[in-house]
């Protein structure tokens, strides 16, 4: 081979890994919004489709003159741990309020390729009104204006609707707001990543409150696998077994932070240690692009440029995050109670008054531990077990090596808003 077909197949490689990476963070990619990404794929998609579904099981639908990469990742059990997040500073998650107006407001939208905030909000509101079930949405209040802007600046951010003139945020202000939208329906409907449709489950409107989860399963089940994946008891060959022990496995690895041994089944544990299984973890890290952390207690996909990576730990965008690096200081690798690190958060705000100052008020300790904790649990680092936080294995390689406070460091003041400077290096 030249060094002209290394270089090439050096790029194409890279390449595929890039793409892989992206596609995991961020499962909708828009020409529109991101034209180098969504170009990158589009080129590669082959092999970057082939690696999906080999190891996940999830598909890559490409449309390059529809302009977008679809990445569908299905996991057999929801995850509220990952819910969708209002685009402003502070990236609160959707509460159920904005998850409806998100469900009422799509469906509108697929009757009209072009539409205004006013007129879209007006067939909301009809919408609402005429099901029972639904609260009525009332343009005239000022904290429902604000969540209708946040599920369109959701779906701007997916590339399904696109501004044309004006600016989303000014209907905060006033239901009078003038904003012109272009709606690509097609992007819409690949919104729903579900294998099953919803409206194929033929379950009564009135009976879904109460078999919410059994529909929730019903519409991630996938025919393919049958009861290897616990969906049924139809038996299944050894290699459905296989299909899906292979692909369980790697979803999580591909999804989650870390993944302790412990929390997988007997079979996917066998799986994992099994030469084969081994054979090809290691494969898929290095046309991944990822590192690749084996330790007795479990295994880990390190993306080093954190293109994989919706969220960091630890980096210091939210004073919960700081906090997060001082608790695990504090336990040290051993159970703590609540109550006990309730008592670490309020020595830690009455040190830094002037740090994370919307947690200074009564209740602020607890809040801030609450949210903390919260961290932590959803980057697999500890386990909440009712009032006691257990650290898991990964919580190691966090461990603060020391604390500085401006005591210690000659000419420095304590932490700011950030929360940065008390940390070691």
């Amino acid at each position: 081979m030249s060094n002209l077909d290394n270089q090439l197949a050096v790029a194409e490689r890279d390449d595929v890994s890039r793409g892989i990476r992206t596609l995991l963070a961020s499962p909708l990619i828009s020409e529109n919004t991101a034209p180098e990404t969504f170009d990158l794929i589009r080129r590669r998609a082959e092999p970057i489709r082939k690696w999906f579904d080999y190891y996940c099981g999830w598909s890559v639908l490409v449309e390059p003159r529809l302009g977008y990469v679809r990445l569908a990742k299905v996991r057999p059990a929801y995850d509220a741990s990952r819910p969708a997040r209002r685009l402003r500073s502070g990236r609160a998650p959707f509460d159920r309020r904005r998850y409806v107006l998100l469900c009422v407001g799509a469906a509108e939208l697929l009757a009209v390729p072009v539409t205004t905030v006013g007129l879209l909000a007006d067939r909301v509101a009809r919408a609402t009104s005429a099901d029972p079930a639904i609260p009525d949405f009332d343009t005239s209040s000022r904290g429902e204006r604000m969540a209708f802007v946040d599920v369109l600046r959701l779906l701007e951010s997916y590339g399904a609707i696109e501004v044309v003139d004006g600016a989303t945020e000014s209907y905060v202000d006033s239901d009078k707001a003038k904003v012109l939208y272009q709606v690509d329906s097609t992007l819409l409907m690949r919104l729903l990543a579900a294998p099953v449709g919803i409206s194929q489950l033929a379950m009564p409107l009135e009976e879904v409150p109460l078999r919410l989860e059994e529909l929730l399963v019903s519409a991630t089940r996938e025919r393919r696998y049958r009861g290897a994946s616990g969906h049924s008891a139809v038996p299944v060959s050894d290699a459905q077994r296989n299909l899906w022990l292979r692909h369980s496995v790697f979803r999580r690895l591909a999804d989650d932070p870390v993944v302790h041994f412990d929390e997988l089944t007997e079979d996917e544990r066998g799986y994992l240690a099994s030469p084969t299984g081994r054979q090809l973890l290691r494969r898929a890290a290095e046309q991944g692009g990822f590192g690749l952390e084996e330790r007795a207690e479990g295994v880990m996909l390190v993306d080093p440029e954190a293109l994989a990576t919706d969220t960091r730990f630890p980096d210091d965008s939210s004073n919960a995050k700081v906090a997060a690096l001082t608790l695990l200081d504090r336990m040290a690798g051993s159970p703590a109670t609540i109550e006990q690190l309730n008592r670490h958060g309020g020595d830690l705000l009455a040190r830094f008054p002037r740090w994370a100052k919307s947690y200074q008020g009564e209740d602020g300790a607890a809040a801030l531990v609450s949210d903390a904790v919260a961290v932590l649990v959803g980057f697999g680092l500890v386990r909440r077990e009712g009032a006691v936080v257990r650290p898991l294995p990964a919580a190691a390689r966090y461990l603060l090596s020391a604390t500085r406070t401006s005591d210690d460091v000659p000419g420095r003041q304590p932490p700011d808003e950030s929360g940065t400077e008390e940390l070691a290096p």
